[in-house]
């Protein structure tokens, strides 16, 4: 078990804010050229490349039995689906506009919480919440009008996220976060490996293979190296940190997102993207905020355990 240290969770999450755009926009710049499958499968093959050898020469603990062992399945299951999400929808719109719309994931936490696990919440985060999902709604809509229903695919990437997040969490304190990274590189290689097999077999595009050419391999191995960076980081955070402590800093993909998007793609939010923008990370660290305080006037309410 490690003891919580939010002050080195908070600059590892800082690392995982400015690492992963820069993976996203290079899917960006792969996705017009190189088949779905096949910038999944590597960007998980150079994950497991690169961690396999770290696990071995320093001799981290690599066995994971028992419930954490399914948790891993599963959160390999949730990444390789996001992932593939997130590239997808990077095809069609601008980085800005596709890193805002998963910002939707606090409001379907608080949902799910109302909803699924019957949490009590109050009229103030309904309200964030509605204003929230009124915010990325201007997002989409200009974005949906133009490429149609890959315009929602964030959303789905939110929600996908918002349970990766838990699932990690749930298995940071019982692992290493290299050897969790590598076990699941592992996993995803496999489980795709015979996916995109049958999906070249049945001639799906997404699933045909091609030859990379020497551009295309130096950035199928940038989006392996930086992915691997940024969600490794994102682990060892909240080996360190509650998620509820480090949930607002992600907010700050935004701007680097927007500034990326700006400087490699010369994509800007339009006027009104731009304002569901600021009404999304508004609501969505409104909402972050009131659940922390709710949670501390909690924890200060509880009885005190007696001395032994």
């Amino acid at each position: 078990m490690t003891t919580d240290r939010p002050l080195i969770g908070i600059s590892l999450m800082l690392g995982f804010c400015i690492v992963a755009p820069f993976g996203d926009a290079v899917a960006k710049l792969l996705g017009a050229s190189v088949p779905l499958a096949q910038v999944v499968l590597i960007r998980f093959a150079v994950q497991l490349i690169i961690l396999a050898p770290l696990v071995w020469l320093s001799r981290r603990p690599l066995r994971i039995r028992g419930v954490v062992l399914w948790l891993t399945v599963l959160r390999t299951l949730l990444h390789i689906a996001g992932i593939a999400a997130m590239f997808t929808a990077l095809k069609y719109l601008p980085l800005a506009d596709a890193v805002a719309i998963v910002f939707v994931m606090p409001f379907f936490m608080l949902i799910l919480g109302k909803f699924v696990l019957s949490e009590e919440v109050g009229g103030r985060r309904l309200l964030a919440c509605v204003a929230g999902f009124g915010g990325t709604l201007l997002i989409v809509q200009p974005s949906f009008s133009e490429v149609g229903w890959p315009a929602i695919l964030p959303v789905f990437v939110a929600a996908n996220f918002s349970v990766f997040i838990l699932v990690t969490r749930k298995i940071a304190k019982h692992t290493d976060p290299i050897s969790l990274q590598a076990v699941s590189g592992a996993m995803a290689v496999a489980l795709m490996v015979p996916v995109i097999w049958g999906g070249e077999k049945l001639g799906i595009g997404a699933f045909t293979m091609i030859t990379p050419n020497t551009d295309q391999w130096f950035l199928l191995l940038a989006i392996g190296i930086l992915g691997s960076l940024a969600h490794l980081l994102m682990t060892w955070s909240l080996r360190y940190a509650p998620a509820a402590t480090l949930a607002p800093m992600q907010y700050l993909e935004i701007p680097i997102a927007t500034l990326i998007g700006l400087l490699i793609f010369n994509d800007f939010p339009d006027g009104w993207a731009m304002v569901g923008i600021a009404v999304t990370m508004a609501a969505g660290v409104y909402i972050l905020i009131r659940e922390g305080a709710i949670q501390r006037r909690l924890d200060a309410i509880k009885p005190q355990q007696p001395a032994e």
